[in-house]
């Protein structure tokens, strides 16, 4: 796992942080913008084994990004994982049927959110 290279979007600078030393602590490496624009850039720039999206984004939000990352030919298999402070029941489903490959709310819980993303990457 320690040559993964996650991409977080994130717009919070201590979400920033957070979801970052999760990672770092399981010997991640993550990457981590702001926008889902300077993700879009990025993506093209590197290779990401995973990109970890927050929902509620400014400008273009994680939603509209996944349709965009799914819409392009070398990234549209590329794991993605919804992350959001706005929890509920149905944000959780409608994440998974809008193709994200796994959910989770805010605060993260870093056992459960390391584990599933190791799951969405091997699968």
């Amino acid at each position: 796992m320690s040559n993964w290279n996650i991409l977080v979007i994130e717009d919070d600078p201590d979400g920033q942080e957070v979801v970052s030393r999760i990672l770092r602590h399981h010997n991640l490496q993550p990457s981590v913008v702001g926008t889902a624009e300077e993700a879009l850039v990025v993506l093209q720039q590197a290779d990401y084994i995973a990109a970890v999206i927050d929902l509620a984004l400014p400008g273009m939000d994680g939603w509209h990004l996944l349709h965009e990352i799914r819409s392009i030919p070398y990234l549209q298999n590329l794991p993605c994982v919804a992350i959001t402070a706005y929890h509920s029941a149905e944000v959780a489903v409608d994440a998974i049927d809008a193709g994200f490959d796994a959910y989770f709310p805010k605060p993260l819980d870093p056992t459960s959110f390391v584990r599933e993303l190791e799951r969405v990457i091997n699968a």
